[in-house]
């Protein structure tokens, strides 16, 4: 998606521009941002969406990645992020970002319009980790795997074929429950 496409409020136009040609059928709110309805809103400008809260060396990951693969209308109220980088680095996460240091094996994030974010796979199985304490990662779980009922099987088997894996009993009890 070009970026010439996807208007963010101050940029171009003000918040109340952004707002009245909303209003008037000209663009529609993707994410932070607004673009043109006759484009599709598709992977990729979601993820353009993402650009004010995206961190150089982290791939978007767990309800965010979820949205950015196609579930739910809106975004997520609390984003997160996830290292893709060897090195650590000191970073200041965006307000509403969560950061997590683990690092992704380059098997787990994909590049989608030019950012990372993590695989389908790999978002379902943390979606599933999470889920017994957060219900926010419990409700995102359910909407990717009603999205992708041929997932779950797989992500299943990844979580079974993990030896040490901290949460893997309320993960995969999360993961048959759907």
């Amino acid at each position: 998606m070009h970026p010439s496409l996807l208007f963010f409020p101050g940029a171009l136009l003000s918040q109340p521009e952004l707002n009245s040609a909303r209003l008037d059928g000209l663009l529609f709110e993707v994410g932070d941002g607004y673009m043109p309805p006759d484009l599709p809103e598709d992977a990729a400008a979601r993820v353009a969406s993402l650009k004010p809260i995206l961190v150089p060396g982290y791939a978007a990951s767990g309800p965010t990645a979820a949205w950015v693969h196609g579930t739910g209308n809106a975004p997520p109220a609390q984003h997160h992020l996830q290292r893709v980088i060897a090195r650590r680095q000191r970073v200041h996460a965006p307000p509403g970002v969560v950061l997590h240091d683990v690092l992704l094996d380059t098997d787990d994030f994909e590049v989608v319009g030019g950012a990372p974010v993590t695989t389908v796979l790999r978002t379902l199985t943390d979606l599933a980790l999470a889920a017994s304490s957060d219900e926010a990662a419990a409700h995102w779980m359910r909407c990717l795997a009603d999205s992708r009922h041929d997932l779950v099987a797989r992500a299943i088997a990844h979580v079974e074929s993990r030896p040490r894996l901290p949460g893997k009993h309320a993960a995969l009890s999360a993961l048959r429950s759907v």
